[in-house]
């Protein structure tokens, strides 16, 4: 990090980059996953200060819209310092100034701790038994992410995904799964190597209304791709049936990501 004096010093677009890349080198140190070497080390200024000078020095650009710097001081006169709420909305008004906004996997987020209970031990994923989601030929990492994510919240047991589907290691989709690809794990199958014993059912357009829909106790819900929804294959395989979200929109379109929550949101209703 540098020095609020030699941050000073620097010039108009030099100045906001380097201001914001130290706002969010702040925000890691704050939440615990600073990288090594990058860890706050000014020893003769509190990192609390020292977030309050380069704050200071922000306020005076003159490209600064009045609202972000009113937001600005209020945060700075606030007892006691939000720190990281500080540097977070400090680096992004800075990006909007410089015309960079960050993307899902740029979001400077803490670590999921895993809950514990009173003797320290870590309690164990709970999840409805014999209950999956069936990703085919999901292209976006973020998708994949966040399918994850919503199947991890929601208490799925098992994801599988389709032999084409995007590799949900790859970085951005871990980034996006906040821990939990990593979490509940996933089999990569073909349709015909889905289990044969239990219900499956798509989540596609033409379907009958969710609201009306009987979903089973267990089975293996499929979500198609973001260009072209269910092969007609998968919908072949789904002989427990197609459920559909009611959209009035012009567009009546939504993307997977958030139609697959909405789905699990109604399933695990029925479930409880």
């Amino acid at each position: 990090m540098i020095e609020p004096g030699k941050l000073f010093q620097l010039e108009g677009g030099q100045k906001r980059r380097k201001l914001a890349l130290t706002y969010g080198a702040l925000e890691r140190d704050i939440i615990g996953i600073a990288e090594k070497g990058t860890e706050y080390s000014f020893t003769q200024l509190l990192r609390a200060e020292y977030i309050k000078k380069i704050t200071e020095i922000l306020l005076k650009d003159p490209k600064l819209p009045p609202q972000a710097a009113t937001e600005l001081r209020e945060l700075l006169q606030a007892e006691p310092l939000d720190e990281l709420r500080l540097c977070n909305v400090a680096r992004n008004h800075l990006l909007a100034i410089i015309g960079t906004f960050p993307a899902e996997w740029d979001l400077v987020i803490a670590p999921h701790v895993p809950t514990s209970d009173e003797n320290g031990v870590v309690r164990k994923r709970e999840f409805f038994p014999g209950t999956a989601v069936y990703a085919e030929d999901i292209r976006s990492p973020f998708n994949i992410g966040s399918i994850f994510r919503t199947a991890e919240a929601m208490g799925m047991e098992k994801v599988y995904i389709s032999p084409f589907c995007v590799d949900p290691e790859q970085p951005r989709a871990v980034r996006s799964g906040m821990g939990c690809i990593e979490t509940m794990g996933w089999t990569r199958a073909a349709l015909n190597e889905l289990p044969a014993d239990v219900p499956v059912f798509a989540l596609e357009t033409g379907g009958t209304d969710i609201n009306d829909f009987v979903f089973p106790k267990q089975g293996i819900c499929i979500i198609g791709s973001e260009e072209l929804g269910v092969s007609p294959e998968a919908l072949k395989r789904a002989a427990y049936g197609r459920v559909s979200i009611p959209m009035k929109g012009l567009k009546a379109s939504l993307n997977v990501g958030v139609a697959f929550g909405i789905l699990m949101q109604k399933w695990v209703e029925s479930l409880l």
